[in-house]
């Protein structure tokens, strides 16, 4: 992976505490022999302690992505600019995009836990899920008696039953596995958490609870970033929600403002596509990220369009706030 970006600028003191994390203009690229998949195109995301931030949008978006690009994990293709910062509740702020390799072990699983989308590829198949859990709590600090007792609560904390943690990886439904990775992935107690896509396989209690329980380490301070295409797990959580579409994001603004009154067209199609709404899908496919259209990537399924979308839409700020289009709904936020 090639990443680029400049050195991290000290943080004023101002009195206010800083985000806990801070992202500016990230954008990803992976290289093809032939082509160049614009996976995130100038992402712009702050996360404050306490705040679950949900990004949401149809698949192949650049969700993923995202959270992989800010844990250093993607595979030699890629090639990373912009800025990451990490903001430590002690200590110098980490550029997660400029730092190397063994910046980024220190960060992994201590300071930015991971949900991965896909658990029964991430678990090691040789070592139950107890063995899992109590490797993890021991590497962060807890004693082997405390850990069995800790591993048990955790498992509990998911949905798990105990005599769960005694199988293997492929002894377990995608469901099981699913919420052993979310276990795993808290046992650290992390200030910040990647849930990418964490209710996969999940029937609604289990839905439910794992949402609460994510909701309840914001309460308690943390933070959560949660990626998912499920808009009603993002409206039951979120304070804040970004939309993202074609590598972009869209939309970004307070969860109760954007489902009451989103502003941009892609919103309020993917708003209109839930059961208990219009129940009609947006027109159309989204573009290839190998061959994205000039100017705003939505206008071929909007109704809205003119000819002023072959340019790029600008937008109304950086963060929470931000839409990008030039026919902004007139039920949502100003131009």
């Amino acid at each position: 992976m090639t990443t680029s970006a400049p050195a991290v600028p000290a943080v004023a003191d101002t009195g206010r505490q800083p985000a806990l994390l801070e992202v500016d203009g990230l954008t990803v690229r992976f290289r093809l022999r032939d082509a160049v998949v614009h996976a995130v195109t100038d992402l712009h995301l702050t996360t404050q302690p306490g705040e679950l931030l949900a990004v949401v949008g149809e698949s192949g978006c650049g969700k993923s992505v995202l959270a992989h690009a800010l844990l250093g994990l993607l595979p030699g293709n890629a090639t990373v600019t912009g800025q990451a910062r990490l903001h430590p509740s002690t200590g110098e702020p980490v550029d997660l995009v400029g730092c190397g390799e063994r910046q980024l072990r220190a960060v992994r699983g201590r300071r930015i836990g991971l949900v991965p989308q896909s658990p029964a590829t991430a678990l090691t198949p040789v070592r139950t899920g107890r063995r899992l859990l109590e490797e993890t709590l021991r590497a962060h600090g807890r004693t082997r008696r405390e850990a069995t007792p800790a591993a048990d609560r955790l498992a509990a904390d998911v949905g798990l039953a105990a005599a769960d943690l005694d199988r293997y990886p492929h002894e377990l439904s995608g469901g099981m596995a699913q919420r052993l990775a979310t276990a795993l992935a808290l046992a650290p107690d992390p200030p910040l958490l990647l849930a990418d896509e964490p209710t996969t396989g999940l029937d609604r209690p289990l839905v439910e609870h794992t949402l609460d329980l994510l909701r309840r380490r914001c309460d308690n301070g943390a933070a959560v970033l949660l990626i998912t295409h499920d808009l009603a797990a993002a409206r039951r959580v979120a304070d804040t929600i970004a939309v993202m579409y074609a590598s972009r994001i869209v939309e970004h603004r307070p969860a109760d403002a954007l489902f009451d009154a989103p502003a941009h067209p892609y919103t309020a199609g993917l708003l209109d596509a839930l059961p208990e709404r219009a129940f009609r899908p947006v027109p159309g496919h989204p573009p290839m990220l190998t061959d994205l259209p000039v100017g705003c990537a939505f206008a071929p399924r909007c109704d809205r369009a003119t000819a002023v979308c072959h340019e790029p839409p600008g937008s109304s700020g950086t963060g929470v706030g931000r839409v990008a289009c030039h026919h902004r709904l007139t039920t949502g936020a100003p131009a």
